[in-house]
C-alpha cells in the first residue's frame, strides 16, 4: 500500500501533526510513504521513512499524479492552503483530476484526512 503526502508550505505543520497521530500504526503497516520533495523532508525530520520526489513546483506534483494514474497509489493526501496563490496551480488541478479519473481516495483537508486514515489504518488495529 502506497500513499502520496504533499502539503503547501503553510500547511506542512499540520501535515506532521497530522502524521504524528498515526505513527504507531505508520510504523507496524505495509504502508509506504511517497511525497513531494520539502514535504518529504519535514515528514523526514520527523521520523518517517518517506520516499521523496521533486518539489511540487518543480514537477513532484506530476510525479504524484503520475504514480496515481498507474494506480500505483492507494491514496493521495494534498493538504492545500486554500489562502494561498500558488504558481504551479495547473499542476494540483490536474493531480486532483487524476485522482478523480482513476478514482484514487483524496484528502485535501485534516478532517477528511482523518477519516480515510482511521479507515485505512483500523484493518492493521484489528479493528
Amino acid at each position: 500500500m502506497k500513499i502520496a503526502l504533499i502539503a503547501h508550505d503553510g500547511k506542512k505543520a499540520d501535515m506532521i501533526h497530522f502524521l504524528s497521530g498515526f505513527k504507531k500504526q505508520l510504523h507496524h503497516a505495509e504502508i509506504d510513504l511517497v511525497a513531494t520533495g520539502t514535504t518529504g523532508s519535514h515528514i523526514e525530520r520527523a521520523g518517517f521513512k518517506v520516499q521523496k520526489l521533486l518539489s511540487g513546483p518543480l514537477g513532484g506534483d506530476a510525479q504524484i499524479a503520475s504514480l496515481a494514474a498507474q494506480k500505483e497509489l492507494s491514496m493521495v493526501i494534498f493538504f492545500r492552503d486554500p489562502l494561498d496563490k500558488h504558481p504551479h496551480e495547473p499542476d494540483v488541478q490536474m493531480l486532483m483530476r487524476i485522482c478523480d479519473v482513476h478514482n484514487i481516495p483524496l484528502a485535501t483537508n485534516p478532517a477528511g484526512a482523518q477519516l480515510m486514515f482511521e479507515q485505512l489504518t483500523s484493518q492493521f488495529d484489528g479493528n
